[in-house]
């Protein structure tokens, strides 16, 4: 059997309570200076690519701002623009929501940023249906689940023919006879959909790779049918093993309806990781940075948001209350809708009174781990072995701390990684596309 790369990427920390901004060694989520460090150790490391994640709007919990995000968060492609600057191989992929932007512009500054990148740039395309994200948009909350993937999803293929527009050869620049584009050579498009009407030429040449990387993250059955028909890389939330095998086989099962081959799609799953000089010394050191991740206020949120009840007069290092949740409130905002309260809130009860835990222990315990903790050498042999084994293509690796959370990986892991044949050991091409062996 041939081995597989390994594929690595690297996911600027901002989103959801992983960060852990009150670490001492933490910094600041808005300065350039972040966004340069995390960028060029991702570049040292030979990554594939940078990730920016995007928010719309300031989630809420009972109407109030809370810590479970770090607040701010700069444009994605204002900020890769600058980044393609300061690298020079690293892949610069950005979120940028399908439906509250329109077509023609994003294809815009999508192409613009591949050409001043030299052909490095992706595009991680999401959708949000919510209403309280909408109040900021002309369009509202106005798209159930269905409805935002068939916008995005021609939302994607018009950018592609607008991409698609401008023949490779179409700058002729011939100072002789006065042409600068050749006859022809610039199509008009015309799209008349159901949720865009375009008719112009778009106003720039061939990008350097032809097309930005499309990345799409959704785990629901129509986001897994819009990643095979569209993508080039999934960012799967499937870490582990035994799941991350079921997920990558339905995915690449999906493909061939669509003429698609499975190296055409790179699955790469988020992963947090915890290191340590022993097994024992790493296991601590994921206990630790749990428990800094889910402080007092946080745990109390994540309660509430299951519980639909202000919790905050109970001890999150207390006993689990004896309380019933209000299924008919819902006290946060902006945050993707727990489908089955209920289910959830019996789980959580029936676990904290097994294993007799508190609020703030329960929490740790449901809302995920480090995904490879161990030495050095042990967390690079579960990467590759998660690869070989059909379970990812790669990971998308989330840091605890901004800037530096990426240093101990890149200088400690990846050498392991390049002994085993697992990565490469430097960029051999200049594109984004070369970076994840696409066609």
């Amino acid at each position: 059997m041939t081995r597989k790369r390994v594929h690595l990427a690297a996911h600027f920390p901002g989103v959801n309570n992983t960060t852990v901004w009150a670490d001492p060694r933490s910094g600041s989520q808005i300065d350039f200076a972040s966004f340069v460090h995390l960028a060029r150790t991702a570049e040292r490391g030979a990554f594939d690519f940078f990730f920016l994640a995007e928010g719309l709007r300031l989630r809420e919990l009972k109407g109030r701002i809370h810590d479970l995000d770090v607040v701010g968060r700069p444009e994605s492609l204002t900020v890769l623009s600058a980044l393609a600057a300061v690298t020079d191989r690293l892949g610069l992929a950005g979120t940028v929501n399908a439906t509250f932007n329109e077509p023609y512009e994003l294809a815009r500054r999508l192409s613009t940023l591949d050409h001043l990148s030299g052909g490095r740039a992706a595009w991680n395309v999401v959708t949000t249906s919510d209403a309280f994200t909408g109040e900021n948009f002309r369009r509202g909350g106005f798209l159930d689940r269905a409805d935002r993937y068939e916008r995005a999803a021609e939302f994607v293929r018009l950018a592609r023919r607008l991409w698609d527009s401008w023949e490779p050869d179409a700058v002729a620049a011939d100072r002789e006879s006065g042409t600068f584009v050749r006859p022809g050579a610039i199509g008009e498009v015309q799209h008349q959909g159901p949720h865009f009407s375009v008719r112009g030429r778009f106003t720039l040449p061939r990008a350097p790779q032809g097309h930005p990387v499309i990345i799409q993250a959704g785990d629901s059955d129509e986001g897994r049918e819009f990643a095979a028909a569209e993508a080039d890389v999934i960012f799967s939330r499937h870490g582990g093993l035994a799941a991350g095998k079921a997920f990558y086989a339905d995915v690449k099962g999906r493909l061939a309806r669509y003429g698609r081959k499975p190296h055409q799609l790179k699955i790469m799953p988020a992963a947090t990781y915890a290191l340590g000089d022993t097994e024992e010394e790493a296991a601590e050191n994921a206990a630790v940075i749990r428990r800094q991740q889910v402080g007092p206020q946080t745990a109390i949120a994540f309660l509430e948001q299951v519980w639909g009840r202000d919790m905050s007069a109970h001890d999150p290092d207390g006993p689990f209350p004896d309380v019933e949740p209000d299924l008919s409130h819902d006290l946060s905002q902006g945050r993707v809708a727990i489908k089955d309260r209920a289910e959830v809130a019996a789980r959580w009860r029936a676990l904290a009174e097994d294993k007799k835990l508190t609020i703030r222990e329960l929490v740790i315990e449901v809302t995920g781990r480090q995904t490879f903790i161990g030495t050095p050498q042990s967390v690079a042999r579960q990467i590759d072995e998660h690869v070989q084994a059909d379970a990812a293509d790669g990971f998308i690796l989330v840091p605890h701390l901004t800037p530096g959370g990426l240093d101990d990986f890149v200088d400690r892991v990846v050498p392991l990684l390049r002994e085993r044949g697992a990565v490469r050991t430097g960029y051999t091409g200049a594109t984004l596309r070369d970076h994840l062996e696409l066609e």
